[in-house]
């Protein structure tokens, strides 16, 4: 075998490429760094240099996990429109890279809550929701959503959008499309949120 040159730092993240596909074709059980070195063309003690251990590679797929699906929530909380539609942008950006990755979806968050997680790793991994909570913020200081308190509402627009995300993973949304799963799903908590705002106001 002829081993894959790589420069200082591309060797990490072509392992942790390799490491996302793995986890969604075999699970975390299947994940091996030897295995992970034959994937990339690298001697089976190369990984080591990075991650020391199984475990260390799982944490780092965490992080970089949470990092990308920040990054989307980001891209989406920042494009034109109106403040509702990127609120819709926000959750068709999360439940898309949930249906794109759930199996890392499922390690990034047993991670995340570990006992022995990184504070890093819990700071990165609640950015997302964070992103929305700043987003309905700026909805109810703009007028568009009644007062509340901003943690709770985001936490609860999390905890909706997350559930179907992971029955659209699982195919158990009985029939119904995804995006109208989503766009009923946003509907609901946009409402809800925006409750007690006169109509006038609103519009």
């Amino acid at each position: 075998m002829t081993e894959q040159p790589y420069h200082h730092g591309k060797l990490r993240e072509a392992l942790l490429e390799r490491a996302m596909e793995t986890l969604e074709e075999v699970g975390v059980d299947g994940l091996s760094l030897r295995q992970l070195a034959r994937d990339v063309n690298v001697s089976h003690g190369a990984p080591a240099k990075h991650f020391r251990d199984k475990q260390a590679l799982i944490d780092a797929l965490a992080m970089a996990g949470f990092e990308l699906m920040n990054s989307r929530i980001q891209t989406a909380s920042e494009a034109g429109g109106s403040l509702r539609e990127r609120f819709v942008g926000v959750a068709k950006a999360y439940v898309g890279f949930a249906l794109a990755h759930p199996a890392l979806l499922t390690v990034m968050y047993s991670t995340k809550h570990h006992p022995g997680s990184s504070t890093e790793l819990r700071n990165t991994g609640g950015q997302g929701i964070e992103i929305a909570q700043a987003m309905i913020v700026e909805a109810q200081e703009a007028g568009e959503l009644a007062p509340g308190d901003p943690a709770t509402l985001a936490m609860v627009c999390f905890v909706s959008l997350h559930g179907a995300a992971l029955l659209a993973a699982g195919k158990h949304l009985e029939g119904i499309p995804v995006s109208d799963a989503i766009a009923a799903t946003t509907d609901t908590l946009w409402a809800g949120m925006a409750a007690g705002v006169p109509a006038a106001q609103s519009r």
